[in-house]
């Protein structure tokens, strides 16, 4: 017969195990944020054309199905078309929804081509991107703007939602890539299994130096891959990328566990598995097409901002670890922190690969 103290037990572990589904349902996803939209910007004369790429799933039930009800044709160039401002020299521009259009892709994501008019030849344009309001705070819009004689890539976030330019200067690629290092401490900070895996990393770390060159020899790989994925010297494939980025935090945890003389050499894991973590952003900058110095200027600002997050994660977590490696409770916490860890990390593995 089970006793009440074995009960409680065992109903504590269900629960804990629940818990565990139910975060990772939420982290399967973690790595990217919420849904990203890809955004070509085209400037002629007195015209600006928007061409827009999003996930269907990304939207609001009601837009989701074309046509799903009499009257809705069209709701969807009309709504997200609305919630993009371009002005010219200050002056609003309006939607020409004739010349604007819809195509849900077999991918699973739908292509708008919005069109604006604007009163005369645009010199100074405005872009605010309210999409935000629509989306979600978590979305995210990477767009490059095109002109006679010039190109500029921006990303527009829910804090970062207006693009000014004159169309009438060359190239000003450098100042849109400023906008990418934001994005990259954000990319960080929100991406739940980077930071699983830097926990991991970390809490069987050693001293500072040894730290250091775990979290250095992670960004140095981070930024390889990255950069090697978004120029398209290699491609892997996203559900492969997101699956292989769950085991390695489940190994880093299984290692903290049964692989007691692994210290040394920690630093080898961290830029080993940096290169995997590398490939998760790329698939969006590579679809962007944007010119080689645009490109580069990005890269370098998003993995700056990646730098920037990580120090303050580890600003943040190394007084912890030292604190409690002065304490006897420091084996029995690293320990738990690792079960939860490996288990975290299979249920991901798990999930991502075949869902």
């Amino acid at each position: 017969m089970l006793t009440t103290a074995k009960l409680l037990r065992r109903g504590c572990r269900i629960g804990v195990v629940a818990t565990l589904l139910m975060l990772c349902s939420m982290w399967a996803q973690a790595h990217t944020g919420g849904s990203t939209t890809l955004a070509d910007i085209r400037v002629a004369e007195q015209k600006v054309l928007f061409r827009l790429t999003l996930p269907v799933a990304g939207l609001p039930p009601a837009l989701q199905t074309k046509g799903a009800a009499p009257g809705t044709e069209g709701a969807l160039v009309t709504t997200l078309g609305a919630a993009i401002l371009v002005r010219s020299g200050g002056e609003l521009c309006g939607l020409a929804p004739a010349g604007s259009s819809e195509k849900r892709n077999p991918a699973g994501t739908v292509t708008l081509v919005l069109g604006y008019e604007c009163a005369g030849p645009i010199a100074q344009l405005t872009v605010r991107d309210n999409l935000f309001e629509i989306l979600g705070q978590d979305h995210l819009c990477l767009a490059k703007v095109e002109w006679a004689t010039g190109t500029q890539q921006f990303a527009f976030a829910a804090d970062n939602r207006e693009l000014r330019l004159s169309v009438r200067k060359e190239d000003g690629a450098g100042s849109g890539a400023l906008s990418f290092l934001p994005l990259g401490i954000e990319h960080i900070l929100t991406g739940w299994d980077h930071l699983l895996f830097l926990l991991a990393l970390l809490l069987r770390g050693g001293n500072l130096w040894s730290v250091f060159k775990i979290v250095t020899a992670f960004t140095l790989a981070h930024s390889v891959t990255l950069g090697l994925a978004a120029l398209n010297v290699v491609a892997v494939p996203d559900r492969l990328v997101e699956a292989a980025i769950a085991g390695s935090i489940a190994y880093v945890a299984a290692e903290n566990l049964f692989m007691r003389g692994s210290l040394s050499r920690r630093w080898l894991v961290s830029f080993t598995f940096g290169l995997v973590h590398g490939f998760g952003f790329s698939s969006a900058l590579r679809e962007l097409d944007l010119t080689r110095s645009g490109l580069l200027l990005s890269l370098l600002n998003f993995n700056l901002g990646v730098e920037c997050g990580q120090a303050l994660v580890v600003a943040a977590v190394i007084p912890l670890l030292l604190w409690l490696r002065r304490t006897r409770w420091e084996a029995k916490v690293v320990r738990g922190l690792s079960v939860f860890t490996l288990i975290v990390g299979l249920i991901l593995l798990v999930w991502r690969g075949l869902f």
